[in-house]
C-alpha cells in the first residue's frame, strides 16, 4: 500500500508541470480562455491536456514540487504557457480593435451591449466580429492547433529547462502590429466614411436650409453598415493570415530554442 501511494504520489508530482503550463495557456488564449467558458471546464480541460501530454512532458531532473525549486519550476511553467496563450490574442486583439474603430465611425458606437465572453461592456459591431472570429477559429480546428503548441513547447522549453530561447520582446513589440493590421482593416470604411462627410460638408454649403446633422447621421450610419458587410466578406481570409502570422512567430521561438 505504501509501495502503490508512494507511485501515486510522484505521479501527481509528473502531471504538476504540464498541468500549470497548460492551464495558464489555456487561461491567455483567445476564445478558450474567455469568461464565457466556465473556470471548472477550463480546468478540467487543462487536466486532460496534461495527462496526453505526460510522455513529452518529464522534467529534465527530478523537482520536488514543495521546494523552493519547485516553485520556481511552477512559476516558469506558468510564464511560458502566458506567453504562449499571449500570442494566440493577438488575433483577436486585431478584430476587437476593428471592430471599435469601425463602430466609432460608422456613429455605432453608442450602442453598447453586455458582453458575456469578456465580463464587460462592448460595442455591437466588436462583439459582432468576435463571434466571426470564434466561427473561423472551429472551422479551421484552431483548437487542436493550439493543442498541438503546447505539446510543441515541452520539447522547445522543458521543464526545468529554464526560459532560455523565449523572446519576451517579441510579444510588446507585437502589439504594434495589432494596431497596424486593424487599421489596414479599417482603412477603406474610414476612407469612405470620410468621403461621404466630405459630400455631406459640400451639400451643406448648396443647400444651407437642409437639416443636415440629422440627415448625415443616418446616411454615414447605413453607408458604413453596407461597407461593413462589403468588409466582413474577406475577414475569415485575413484572420487566417494573422493566425499565420502568429503561428511564424511561435515556430521562430521554438527554432531559437533548439538552437
Amino acid at each position: 500500500m505504501e509501495a502503490l501511494y508512494g507511485q501515486w504520489l510522484g505521479l501527481i508530482g509528473q502531471l504538476w508541470w504540464p498541468f500549470c503550463r497548460v492551464l495558464a495557456f489555456l487561461a491567455a488564449t483567445a476564445i478558450l480562455g474567455d469568461a464565457l467558458l466556465p473556470l471548472t471546464l477550463r480546468v478540467l480541460l487543462a487536466l486532460v491536456m496534461a495527462v496526453v501530454l505526460l510522455p513529452v512532458a518529464q522534467p529534465v531532473q527530478a523537482i520536488d514540487p514543495l521546494s523552493l525549486a519547485g516553485v520556481a519550476a511552477t512559476v516558469e511553467q506558468a510564464l511560458i504557457g502566458l506567453v504562449l496563450g499571449l500570442a494566440f490574442h493577438l488575433v483577436n486583439a486585431v478584430l476587437a480593435t476593428l471592430g471599435y474603430l469601425a463602430s466609432s465611425q460608422i456613429g455605432l458606437s453608442m450602442a453598447v451591449m453586455n458582453d458575456p465572453m469578456n465580463g464587460e461592456s462592448s460595442d455591437v459591431v466588436s462583439s459582432l466580429l468576435h463571434v466571426l472570429g470564434i466561427l473561423v477559429f472551429f472551422a479551421v480546428d484552431g483548437h487542436l492547433v493550439v493543442a498541438g503548441v503546447a505539446g510543441a513547447s515541452f520539447k522547445a522549453w522543458p521543464v526545468g529547462g529554464g526560459l532560455a530561447g523565449l523572446s519576451l520582446q517579441a510579444l510588446p513589440l507585437a502589439v504594434a502590429w495589432v494596431f497596424s493590421a486593424a487599421m489596414l482593416l479599417a482603412l477603406p470604411l474610414v476612407l469612405a466614411a470620410l468621403v461621404v462627410q466630405i459630400g455631406l460638408g459640400l451639400l451643406n454649403r448648396v443647400s444651407p436650409a437642409l437639416n443636415l446633422y440629422s440627415l448625415g447621421f443616418a446616411v454615414v450610419t447605413c453607408f458604413g453598415l453596407l461597407m461593413l458587410v462589403a468588409l466582413v466578406r474577406h475577414l475569415p481570409a485575413h484572420y487566417l493570415a494573422m493566425m499565420q502570422r502568429v503561428l511564424d512567430l511561435i515556430e521562430h521561438g521554438l527554432r531559437a530554442s533548439h538552437g
